[in-house]
């Protein structure tokens, strides 16, 4: 039995990145000399275990052959026969296909082993596919074009691209979950460089397959591609705020089908919406009091206002005038919901159904507050 590190854990020890993740995988083993030394089987579709005090994943050394569509249409061969070199050219790119010996604690030691490329393509600052099973898995074609968000001054190898060009063409993205592709693309967008993986999709015509007609009309046109390049340089990288950046100038409606179609998180796609409709109403030519409530009870500013002051901290760190919108959030929350409650309460003390006329209340008091405060500013 033989154990190597393989895949991003060598690439990244190579350019000098901290390595955060390490794939285990076992040569010259069977599933029962795994049981046997402790391991706890874990996978589904091929053999991988669980190191019985590390608790990293081991798997063992195989072989696939495709046998339907999508990245899930694989029939998987795991034998103590299996090489190293025949588990590493099913992988994806050469930079992703060294792999490195390690001791009983895990750690690399010895020479990398490099059988396709690997090392030259790092330095030549290249992805480039290992074979043309790289063909055969479409994800391979969304997580080439996150590795240019991460890795920004990488190219893509020619051969690669029409091998990219070529997966588009043959329909075999339609086929990849939306779980998956939502993984992707997540990880993309909080990359250095979230704009370089549409650059990509675009490049190899599969953009209009993953992005909302909308957003790529926003993206054709180049001041306003400028103006998102701007911002994103200029917004923090956690996900929520990537996104709403990259589609604020969408319809909300558009958005809201997008963000079902992907099954995004629905705490993203909120705040997502919420600066949609934000930005939206930037674009009035008269911003009043009744415009300003009724935005705020449609972003539920009451019951979750850390939200809306982010989402307005971060389009006012993009340069946006937001200054009544800090205001009228100020005022509203000196109005106190609960004792005006209770001067209802105490002038209608034999009506029962109260609610309403505490909802009128409380209405009209924080659009008195909201007022008087743009009449003095």
């Amino acid at each position: 039995m033989r154990i190597y590190a393989v895949g991003g854990a060598i690439r990244d020890q190579l350019l000098g990145l901290k390595i955060h993740d390490i794939d285990y995988v076992v040569v010259g083993a069977t599933v029962k000399e795994m049981l046997t030394n402790g391991f706890r089987p874990v996978g589904k579709d091929f053999p991988v275990f669980l190191h019985p005090e590390t608790q990293a994943e081991y798997a063992l050394a195989r072989t696939e052959r495709k046998t339907a569509s999508g990245h899930q249409g694989f029939l998987f061969y795991a034998d103590p026969s299996v090489t190293l070199e025949e588990d590493l050219s099913r992988r994806d790119l050469t930079i992703n296909a060294m792999a490195q010996a390690v001791d009983e604690a895990g750690n690399l030691m010895g020479e990398i082993i490099d059988p396709y490329g690997g090392k030259a393509d790092l330095a030549a600052k290249q992805f480039r596919h290992v074979s043309q099973a790289f063909a055969e898995d479409p994800l391979r074609l969304i997580r080439v074009a996150r590795f240019a968000a991460r890795f920004s001054d990488f190219k893509i190898h020619p051969t690669t691209l029409l091998v990219m060009r070529a997966i588009v063409a043959s329909g075999e993205l339609q086929a990849l979950s939306r779980e998956r592709i939502w993984h992707e693309l997540s990880r993309a967008w909080t990359s250095i460089a979230p704009l370089r993986f549409v650059e990509v999709l675009e490049e190899v015509d599969a953009a209009n397959l993953i992005f909302p007609e909308a957003f790529l009309h926003v993206w054709n046109n180049q001041k306003q591609q400028d103006q998102l390049a701007f911002e994103i340089k200029n917004c923090k990288p956690d996900l929520e705020s990537r996104c709403a950046v990259l589609l604020k100038a969408i319809n909300p409606s558009s958005i809201s089908q997008w963000s079902e179609h992907y099954k995004m998180p629905h705490e993203v796609r909120d705040f997502v919406l919420i600066t949609a409709d934000l930005f939206q109403t930037l674009s009035s030519d008269q911003i009043t009091a009744d415009i300003v409530l009724n935005f705020f009870n449609r972003a539920d500013l009451w019951r979750k206002p850390e939200r809306l002051k982010k989402i307005i901290s971060l389009l006012s760190g993009l340069g946006y005038e937001l200054g009544i919108w800090n205001t009228a959030l100020n005022v509203v929350d000196s109005v106190n919901a609960s004792a005006l409650a209770e001067q209802v309460k105490q002038a209608n003390q034999t009506n029962s159904n109260l609610g309403p006329l505490i909802h009128q209340a409380v209405e009209a008091a924080r659009l008195k507050a909201i007022h008087q405060a743009m009449v003095g500013n």
